[in-house]
């Protein structure tokens, strides 16, 4: 139970009071954020509440959050916003005082890690930690060259946006930086190297060549790389899971060539993957450094960079302090604490396991009665699912995939969404108390979806063909629209029975 009703109806209301004005503000988007991109641009949610797995529109109309990963153990869990309350009122300061909430978070979060990976700083966000982290490399190892991953996205500041052909290489982005070095992004269904292509081949040492090249080039001129960063699964870049040996293999090229191995766990660290506390763990990896935010702080603007002695040793010697005003303040310290709580007292890795499990065989049957699903793919609550407009040719639906996401929240009010390279990659990464009854709930709906998307695709190949029926070809034709018809009947038979459920 939230343990501040009065507090959300008294807000609430307030809202409700002051609506005309809010709307009056936000309906020319011309006052703030032009740049800023808005889920659903075309019917906009004005989400005013949030628990658990579910927001509440100012109607008050409830959404199943598919979509929310940085509400890591659930939007407004009681206890993550208490620990940050008491601490609130308590005092919060910056992190050049010494403080409890600090030592403890610093202790229980390299605790989960592996050896050597012993000492933190604290950030505020993604993007400061992979641009503190590439500092770290940079320091240490000399040199300033990068190998990233096409379609990564590292985050918002400059250091990063070289790094992250999501947005460099969108029309209008900046210029790559020569010390930047891009390798294939290790998508094993649409990527250089596929299953398809290579059945029998090992897609991980594919994969890890161009990187292993880029560092021969590099050593051949004298400059070696400082550092390989990847996302340990690609999200943005449409829910990448690199085949077994990747990371193996392109950590022994990097080290061979003098680099450090950067792990962005943003998105899917602390326990998501269900069968380890970060994802990088499923590939027998051990980073360099390790970087951490969205989901430990729920919410709340915290992060971290997990390194080695020798390393952080390194960039103590240069003399050059490093301080973060808001980095590890109390206040961030003690949520960060109560989220990681949570995620052990609630066992919501293992949670993440089991239901992961069950979405991926559900998602598979979908496959098999759906031709549109090219793929499936995922591990624990990191699921992807990939359109297409026919299997054969893995040719991608974006159509398909931004109509399903608006269909989902217009009709089921289940909120998914969309990504990849051809923007045709549903997503699911929900709050890890993602239950059984919520799974069905998406499953039931994303049914309804497909099968509508299906019924109305035959309907159009139905008319056609009708529209091409002459005298020569009549009876063939007449048998292929029959043929369609009757599937078309089956479809709404099923849409009915899905929607009588």
């Amino acid at each position: 139970m939230d343990p501040r009703p009065h507090l959300i109806q008294s807000t609430v209301s307030e809202m409700q009071q002051c609506n005309f004005v809010v709307k009056d503000v936000l309906k020319p988007l011309t006052f703030f954020r032009q740049a800023c991109q808005l889920f659903y641009r075309s019917d906009p949610l004005k989400i005013v509440r949030g628990q658990g797995q579910y927001m509440f529109d100012e109607e008050g109309t409830r959404y199943l959050d598919c979509i929310n990963n940085v509400a890591h153990v659930g939007h407004c869990h009681p206890e993550v916003v208490r620990a940050g309350a008491l601490q609130m009122a308590t005092i919060s300061t910056n992190n050049r005082f010494l403080h409890d909430e600090l030592v403890q978070c610093a202790q229980t979060l390299t605790s989960k890690m592996p050896e050597p990976l012993s000492v933190c700083f604290f950030v505020n966000s993604g993007s400061e930690a992979n641009d503190l982290a590439l500092r770290l490399a940079r320091n240490f190892t000399k040199r300033q060259d990068v190998i990233t991953l096409d379609h990564a996205y590292h985050g918002h500041l400059q250091a990063v946006m070289e790094v992250s052909p999501y947005k460099f290489n969108q029309p209008g982005g900046e210029k790559k930086p020569d010390y930047v070095h891009v390798a294939p992004c290790p998508d094993i269904y649409g990527g250089q190297f596929t299953d398809k292509m290579y059945p029998n081949a090992d897609l991980g040492a594919l994969y890890a060549q161009p990187i292993e090249e880029i560092c021969q080039r590099q050593l051949a001129k004298g400059q070696g790389v400082a550092a390989f960063i990847a996302e340990s699964l690609q999200s943005c870049g449409g829910q990448i899971l690199p085949p077994a040996g990747y990371f193996r293999a392109v950590y022994d090229a990097v080290r061979s060539s003098g680099g450090l191995c950067i792990a962005d766990e943003v998105q899917v660290g602390f326990g998501r993957v269900g069968s380890h506390y970060w994802a990088f763990e499923t590939q027998n990896v051990v980073p360099d450094i390790v970087c951490v935010a969205k989901p430990m702080g729920n919410g709340h603007p915290v992060g971290a960079v997990v390194t080695t002695q020798e390393i952080a040793q390194a960039f103590h010697a240069t003399g050059v302090a490093y301080f973060n005003t808001y980095g590890g303040n109390p206040v961030s310290c003690a949520i960060a604490n109560a989220v990681m709580r949570v995620i052990d007292q609630e066992g919501l890795q293992q949670n993440a396991l089991q239901l992961g499990d069950y979405l991926l065989r559900e998602c598979g049957h979908l496959k098999q009665e759906f031709e549109c699903i090219g793929d499936v793919r995922g591990v624990g609550l990191f699921v992807g699912i990939e359109l297409v407009e026919e299997r054969e040719g893995r040719t991608p639906d974006t159509k398909a995939a931004r109509w399903v996401v608006n269909r989902m929240k217009q009709l089921h009010q289940v909120l998914v969404s969309s990504d990849g390279p051809n923007d045709n990659v549903i997503k699911l990464k929900p709050p890890m108390c993602f239950s059984r009854e919520n799974a069905d709930e998406f499953l039931l709906a994303f049914r309804e979806c497909l099968a509508t998307l299906t019924q109305d695709k035959l309907a159009k190949e139905v008319a056609t063909v009708a529209a091409t029926t002459n005298s020569t070809t009549h009876g063939v034709i007449a048998s292929t629209a029959e043929t369609l018809a009757n599937k078309t009947k089956l479809f709404e038979r099923q849409d009915r029975l899905i929607k009588s459920v």
